[in-house]
């Protein structure tokens, strides 16, 4: 016996497909929107990760800067203490030069040479004064020469003088002052001061 199908089953068929692709179409949409979901909130937290650093990098730049600042000022104010501290040395340098100065100008004059007159403008010195004769004015010029604090003694002029119904004669010269550093001119005055003492 032979049998019929008078059901449409292609018709149902294809229903079938439609309604599969239908779930499948519902399907990617759904897990497309959750992989759009999970990316969008994957990237807001690396953002907003990137932010934070961001914003900290640039708070320990400003907090850097004014650190820079303060650095500055301070090398500034160390600068300054050092421009004071070294004038300070200088001054003390130089009240110690000016002993050791006119010890050495004494220690210097011969016999019969006196002194009127001791100008200084910076390392030239001017002496002027009276002595018995020409030859002792020439010995004060060696032993000025020989000197350990001053070099350079040159003679200006030299002429005959009267003084209380002597005759003298009467001179100008300038010698150089040579450079004194503090440490050896105090451990050298503290040498004549000894010598003085014997």
């Amino acid at each position: 016996m032979i049998r019929i199908n008078l059901l449409p089953h292609r018709q149902i068929k294809r229903a079938e497909r439609k309604r599969q692709l239908g779930l499948m179409a519902v399907a990617t949409i759904v897990l497309g929107a959750a992989l759009v979901f999970m990316g969008h909130g994957v990237i807001s937290n690396q953002l907003a990760a990137q932010q934070n650093r961001n914003q900290r990098l640039q708070d320990a730049t400003a907090k850097l800067d004014k650190e820079i600042e303060e650095i500055k000022s301070l090398k500034e104010e160390i600068k300054n203490m050092l421009d004071r501290k070294q004038v300070v040395e200088n001054l003390q340098g130089n009240r110690s030069q000016a002993v050791i100065l006119l010890d050495e100008i004494t220690r210097q004059l011969p016999e019969s040479v006196y002194l009127s007159s001791i100008k200084q403008a910076g390392n030239t010195i001017t002496l002027q004064g009276f002595a018995d004769s020409n030859h002792r004015v020439a010995m004060l010029v060696r032993n000025l020469s020989a000197s350990k604090w001053l070099e350079l003694p040159a003679l200006i002029e030299i002429h005959s003088a009267i003084v209380n119904n002597q005759k003298l004669s009467n001179f100008t010269l300038t010698v150089k002052q040579k450079n004194i550093v503090n440490e050896s001119a105090s451990g050298d005055a503290g040498k004549v001061v000894s010598k003085d003492k014997k």
